[in-house]
């Protein structure tokens, strides 16, 4: 009997021993509250502290600048309404993209429908790529943040964010993006990018869920959204999870250390993975930037097939894939990044979605391509 082969590692990683190891202490001889002032919570606040700085370091960012959350959705919730209630006074108006995580989507309609913001979503190429001069022409002046995403999670294209970062650094206005999904395998130097927030997530790159960070670059305004001690600068209450935050430092350590040759690795399985699909699966079409694109990143639209069936086919034969977004899954609307990228609602409903991660070979590619190609020709035959 196969193996079983994980192939959904946009979805979430398997968190890795080495992080295990290092979380373990502070649930139990280091468990203390970060706040408190004795040698238990002292050795918390240490920890907190050295991840804090480990962090910033990876981002080229002062300590200072990070903040701690519950996942990168609240990161990306707090970077917009932060940003957006902080300089309500001096405008009203958010420039996003319409390929955007629905944490930042349902947050800008938000803000928009109840209570009055003004949001633009440029829209982006065939590819999900957006132009920075679209960026550029959208821009007001009341104007107060711009954001997008820095590599996309369903399709896996990559932002040009310099270019729009000059961009935003020309006009004063705050720039965010949403570096979830570019976490573990893209440059995070927060200067050479020119961002002002950033948000991430550790479960993204082999880290614990329920734990995430958002950068905000030092003056930027940003208004509290989660209320209550002056945990995290007073920029987001409650105490910290600590082991949690030193699971997503250490996991973070070792993905950024690594990146160069893992890296290189997942461009080589990927491109085989790439072209075994379209050569085995009649019709099949790669979405997303063929280039500029996520290094374990594979993305399809399949003809005469629904996205949800072949995820259940390849799961039968002990493979793991989706349609997208983990979040959106068994959504009867077809994704919304592909209808922004000009994809029929049709073709769309065919969107299959492959992502490597570390533990992945050659032989794991290989039998995902037969199976797939097996899965579809049922599914057409059965249609």
């Amino acid at each position: 009997m196969n193996s079983p082969i994980y192939l959904d590692h946009s979805a979430t990683t398997p968190v890795d021993p080495r992080v295990v190891d290092a979380m373990l202490p502070y649930f139990t001889e280091k468990f203390g509250n970060a706040s408190s002032l004795h040698r238990w919570g002292q050795a918390a606040l240490g920890a907190l502290d050295e991840s804090r700085r480990t962090m910033a370091e990876i981002l080229r960012a002062q300590p200072s600048e990070i903040v701690f959350t519950g996942c990168g959705s609240e990161a990306d919730n707090l970077a917009l309404r932060g940003v957006a209630f902080a300089l309500r006074s001096r405008g009203n108006h958010i420039i996003t993209t319409p390929i955007e995580h629905h944490a930042i989507l349902r947050t800008a309609e938000q803000l928009e429908k109840e209570f009055g913001f003004e949001v633009t979503r440029v829209p982006v190429n065939h590819h999900g790529t957006v132009n920075p001069d679209d960026i550029a022409r959208a821009i007001k002046p009341n104007t107060i943040l711009i954001s997008v995403m820095y590599a996309n999670n369903e399709v896996g294209t990559i932002e040009p964010l310099a270019e729009i970062a000059k961009i935003a650094r020309a006009k004063k206005i705050v720039f965010h993006t949403d570096a979830v999904q570019a976490g573990g395998y893209l440059d995070l130097d927060v200067n050479k990018l020119g961002i002002d927030l950033m948000s991430l997530g550790a479960h993204k790159f082999h880290g614990p869920k329920g734990v995430g960070a958002l950068y905000v670059r030092a003056g930027t305004p940003l208004l509290p959204m989660q209320t209550g001690g002056s945990h995290e600068r007073s920029r987001r209450a409650g105490t910290e999870n600590v082991p949690y935050i030193v699971g997503m430092a250490t996991a973070l350590s070792i993905a950024q250390s690594e990146r160069e040759t893992t890296n290189a690795r997942l461009i080589a399985l990927r491109e085989k993975l790439i072209v075994g699909i379209l050569e085995r699966v009649a019709g099949a079409q790669l979405t997303g930037d063929p280039k500029q694109r996520l290094p374990g990143h594979a993305s399809f639209v399949i003809p005469s097939a629904i996205g949800d069936e072949m995820v259940l086919g390849l799961d039968l034969a002990g493979i793991a894939g989706s349609t997208g977004s983990a979040c959106t899954a068994g959504a009867l609307e077809p994704s919304h990044v592909l209808a922004a990228m000009g994809y029929a609602a049709d073709v769309a409903r065919g969107a299959l979605r492959l992502t490597l991660g570390r533990d992945n070979s050659e032989t794991d590619v290989a039998r995902a391509v037969e199976v797939a190609a097996d899965v579809v020709g049922k599914l057409r035959g059965k249609s």
